[in-house]
């Protein structure tokens, strides 16, 4: 019976590997609860899979589809774009883009002389005996 279902489902995917993919996706499908749209009689999963592609109680595209999505690793989800930065106003007066705060990190400025100062008070590491 398989091979009559088999030359069935030819015309409605012609490439005999891909629906050997979708029939063996859809027989899965079915095996992890997944509702028939046939009448089982007293077939096994890959012949009512088939049998339902020949039928096209499915479509194969969208068993295409969730074949593919199945066996992705990674999703890609499509996130919303960032709004906007709000513009500030400056003491000049100006308007500019407000700086992105984390919360997590923040900088202190420092001039050059005050560096150097603070790297001057640093005293050296006490000087022991070299092995």
């Amino acid at each position: 019976m398989a091979r009559v279902t088999v030359e069935d489902c030819v015309d409605k995917v012609p490439n005999r590997f891909e629906l050997v993919l979708l029939a063996g996706h859809r027989a899965r499908m079915i095996a992890a609860g997944s509702p028939a749209t046939l009448p089982r009689d007293n077939d096994k999963n890959p012949v009512v899979a088939l049998r339902e592609i020949a039928e096209e109680t499915v479509s194969p595209g969208d068993l295409k589809e969730d074949l593919i999505h199945s066996l992705q690793k990674h999703v890609e989800v499509d996130e919303p774009e960032a709004d906007p930065l709000p513009m500030i106003a400056s003491e000049s007066g100006t308007t500019r883009p407000a700086p992105e705060d984390d919360g997590n990190i923040s900088f202190d400025r420092m001039s050059e002389e005050e560096l150097l100062r603070g790297l001057e008070s640093i005293l050296p590491p006490d000087k022991t005996e070299e092995f």
